[in-house]
């Protein structure tokens, strides 16, 4: 088993710096090409961001291993609020404003609970997938109109801040973008090969290694970008690529996997992994709530969303045999 735990760790480490890198190329060659920072905030690094889960997902399903893409769509997401937004809270407490409350959280659990109804029927057919990737390209356009009537909304501004603050020239542009774009695709196959290897060897399921080995790996680009932002103090812009990153993982990764290939869906993700994800995002809520003002997550509550995420993987591991 030594050659498949190789590749795994090889493939994450290299899917994690060729998606930065990708992204990073990605929005430099749409600035030269005349793209508006904002839909280069919103489309590029929105779906860069989600890059290592689609990929992954899309190899997994094209295999023939639909749980692992189910796994690392939704143990992602699982990762983004408890690994992520718990670890940047906990090294600077995070700004929830006000907008984000009331119009990004509440489309996020709202969006979660429609892929959790499609899927309520233990199947993940491609009607099912068709209807999420058909609600992504909706929410993208409301998301872009929405944006410029509304130059003023905060994440619109964040989003538009970070695609304008790299600042490379063309020819480092596109070598970046096609580097990256190639890496993507072979770390993410060295990456599925090894997973698949170790789960079987393991007697694992391969929806608990997506649920907890992928998630992990393909989430890596989220957390260093949080962790950096983080230094910065600029931490109201993770929980904004956090909510970005689930929405493009339940709508588009599960949708482009249910497209390549239909899955059966287990009552141990709808019984138990999608309940988890809908208390994390009602977590993030509460903690961040404030009758009147912007409010925060502070790292008592980060903490909080940290512990529950590794209560929850440890279980997972403990269970898996």
């Amino acid at each position: 088993m030594l050659v498949p735990i190789i590749a795994t760790l090889v493939g994450l480490g290299v899917l994690a710096w060729s998606a930065d890198k990708f992204v990073l190329g990605a929005a430099a060659v749409a600035r030269f090409l005349g793209m508006a920072p904002l839909l280069i905030g919103m489309l590029v690094i929105g779906f860069g961001t989600s890059a290592p889960e689609m990929v992954v997902s899309a190899f997994a399903a094209a295999d023939g291993d639909p749980e692992l893409a189910l796994g690392n769509a939704l143990g992602s997401n699982i990762a983004n609020i408890g690994l992520i937004l718990g670890t940047a809270a906990i090294v600077l407490p995070i700004a929830v404003k006000r907008g984000i409350l009331r119009k990004e959280l509440p489309l996020l659990i709202v969006v979660t609970a429609i892929a959790w109804l499609l899927m309520s029927d233990g199947e993940l057919s491609r009607g099912d997938a068709g209807a999420l990737a058909l609600l992504l390209a909706v929410l993208i356009t409301w998301q872009i109109l929405s944006a410029k009537q509304h130059q003023g909304d905060g994440l619109a501004h964040d989003v538009e801040q970070q695609a304008t603050s790299q600042n490379i020239s063309k020819r480092a542009a596109w070598t970046w973008l096609v580097v990256g774009l190639v890496l993507l695709v072979v770390s993410s196959r060295v990456l599925v090969w090894g997973a698949v290897e170790i789960a079987e060897s393991l007697g694992w399921s391969d929806l608990v290694i997506g649920l907890t080995v992928v998630a992990i790996g393909t989430s890596a680009p989220e957390l260093a970008a949080a962790l950096a932002a983080a230094r910065k103090g600029e931490n109201d812009l993770a929980l904004g690529n956090v909510i970005g990153s689930n929405l493009f993982n339940t709508l588009g990764v599960v949708g482009i996997a249910g497209l390549i290939h239909p899955a059966v869906v287990t009552p141990d993700l709808l019984n138990r992994d999608f309940p988890f994800l809908m208390g994390l995002t009602l977590l993030v809520v509460i903690f961040g709530f404030r009758w009147k003002s912007d409010g925060r997550i502070n790292r008592l509550e980060g903490s909080v969303l940290l512990a529950l995420w590794l209560g929850y993987t440890v279980f997972l591991v403990a269970t898996a045999g």
